[in-house]
């Protein structure tokens, strides 16, 4: 692609795991425990608060974190804080071409590899991964998903049923390869668990728990020397305050949490560093559309717009964000990154809110504020509930903030902490009226990704059907943007995809299905007194985020014994 070649320091990857995801160990794994002998254990935290559920298969929604990389590999690694044509780094492929119209994707896979049973890997499974995601409904909701065949037993051609460019990262580097000779009685790969699982990827199960779970080092994997180290623990912990408690006592390695006075705690202890990113796009996700079975004031326009309006983001940034909030735009792109690519007539949201216009809005709507002072219209109170998985300081602090806020302009919300599996189960169905999240980049630095995985009718289901909880929950659907997405997947010219671009930008601006807040701070916290080789702000050799995937595969496999 022909987009910015700068090289940008941030992005934030939150459409495949939007969720805070991290790493913890149990005292009895500080080093050893697993397939690497003396070799180190790191402790990882991924935001669960609940438990787990054993799910390795790493093409179901609710799969669990460090599966997606460690364990099943892509064919390519894009690093999404290197320029857009940046090259990407081999996996389990070798080199890739596409045809001169962008239907057909050729890929050379690499050879000597084996799956972690032993069983040899080939162009074959590659080839059996996308045409099983292409036979799923689940997977492949819009019917749009490649084919692929395996010419031979290191070449495998991918087709698309029209020019798709940018589905590029996404098939290179976000598509999972599983092993033919295990997955193919598999009945539903959306569903089924899997619970013995099986990949190429630096890792293998080695024990699992409710609690906690050990992927210890495959020690046939293909990398030369890596990992070096002797396996993960991800543990299940209360929240931020526990993971920041266990961090500090020198019991958490590598997690991606909000915490408080960082550079206090660094300065007075050599062991622990973090890094910070810095472009997650948070909002409150409201389920909008009442055609596919939204329930709710939000399912209102003018109610979303007086959210918009009535927010006060300087005082959300101080309270909640640790005063590292910045600039958002409600166009859902990076407003520095970005910027070429967001139609100059759409303003940054508003830093402080505009209490008389947000009840202006309501006013104009027919709404009515009533005797308790809250608006209401044919009987129905402006009142929602909104949700956040229990103890994820920040947004539950931000939701604090947001109910006082929303009290002096006559709106009512209702927080509500839950459980991560809770609040990824309403995303799926549909079944909540809001909830705060992050809108994700996606797969490379483009302003398509997020639209289109946020955005666009194939990447939702009505309400009460399983979709996925890290795409388009809010139910928006406009034929003009799935047009405008339709024209943008299939070329290659900036000034093309910049237009369809400013098309999307002021239908979503207009529906706000997404109530944006603030660009807010993406922590990661490491301490290395086991282990050394941490991204640093000198050298992001990987998205550094523990809960991103494959993006912690790179760094898992990347960092060495202290």
């Amino acid at each position: 692609m022909h987009l910015s070649r700068r090289t940008f320091g941030a992005l934030s990857l939150a459409a495949l795991a939007p969720a805070m995801a991290a790493c913890t160990g149990q005292s009895n794994l500080g080093t050893g425990g697993g397939d690497g002998d003396d070799k180190p254990i790191v402790s990882c935290y991924n935001g669960s608060g609940a438990g787990f559920t054993a799910n390795f298969n790493p093409h179901s929604a609710s799969v669990l974190s460090m599966v997606q990389g460690l364990i099943y590999e892509p064919l390519f690694y894009y690093n999404p804080l290197t320029a857009i044509d940046a090259e990407p780094v081999p996996q389990l492929g070798e080199t890739f071409a596409w045809n001169e119209d962008g239907t057909a994707l050729t890929v050379t896979v690499r050879s000597g590899v084996t799956w972690s049973d032993g069983t040899a890997f080939t162009a074959n499974d590659v080839a059996f991964t996308f045409n099983r995601v292409k036979d799923t409904p689940a997977l492949n909701g819009s019917g749009k998903a490649p084919s692929a065949e395996a010419t031979d037993e290191t070449t495998v051609v991918i087709t698309y049923p029209a020019p798709s460019f940018v589905e590029g990262p996404n098939a290179l580097g976000r598509t999972w390869i599983i092993p033919e000779h295990l997955f193919a009685d598999v009945a539903d790969l959306a569903t089924d668990a899997n619970e013995e699982p099986v990949g190429t990827g630096p890792f293998v199960l080695s024990d699992f728990t409710a609690e906690s779970y050990l992927l210890g080092a495959n020690e046939s994997y293909w990398e030369e020397g890596k990992p070096a180290i002797g396996g993960v623990r991800v543990i299940s912990l209360s929240g931020n305050q526990s993971a920041t408690d266990k961090w500090l006592a020198g019991e958490i390695d590598y997690m991606s949490t909000a915490i408080p006075d960082l550079d206090t705690h660094v300065a007075s202890n050599p062991d622990l560093s973090y890094t910070n990113t810095g472009t997650s796009q948070a909002a409150l996700f409201a389920a909008s559309n009442p055609e596919l079975g939204c329930e709710g004031p939000q399912t209102d326009v003018a109610v979303r717009q007086a959210l918009y309006y009535g927010m006060d983001r300087e005082q959300l940034s101080k309270l909640a964000f640790f005063d590292l909030g910045t600039d958002i735009s409600p166009a859902f792109a990076l407003p520095e990154r970005d910027k070429e690519f967001i139609d100059p007539s759409i303003e940054l949201a508003p830093w402080n809110a505009d209490a008389a216009r947000a009840e202006q809005i309501l006013q104009d709507a027919g709404y009515a504020k009533g005797g308790d002072g809250i608006y209401a219209k044919d009987g129905v109170r402006v009142s929602m509930t909104v949700s956040c998985p229990t103890g994820w300081t920040d947004f539950v602090t931000a939701l604090d903030t947001l109910t006082q806020q929303y009290s002096q302009i006559g709106i009512e919300l209702i927080p509500q902490q839950v459980s991560v599996n809770e609040w990824n189960d309403a995303k799926s169905k549909g079944t909540f009226q809001l909830v705060i999240d992050s809108v994700g980049q996606g797969p490379a630095p483009d302003p398509f990704y997020p639209y289109h995985t946020f955005f666009g009718t194939d990447s939702t289901v009505p309400v009460g059907e399983n979709g996925n909880p890290y795409q388009n929950s809010a139910r928006f659907s406009d034929p003009e943007v799935d047009a405008a997405l339709e024209v943008a997947a299939g070329t290659d010219d900036p000034e093309v995809k910049k237009q369809q671009y400013f098309i999307i930008q002021k239908k979503i601006v207009a529906a706000m299905p997404y109530i944006p807040l603030l660009i807010g701070s993406s922590l990661t916290e490491y301490n290395s007194s086991k282990v050394t080789g941490w991204p640093t702000a000198e050298d992001l050799y990987a998205y550094p985020m523990s809960w991103s995937a494959p993006d912690n595969a790179q760094v898992l496999k990347t960092v060495t014994p202290a």
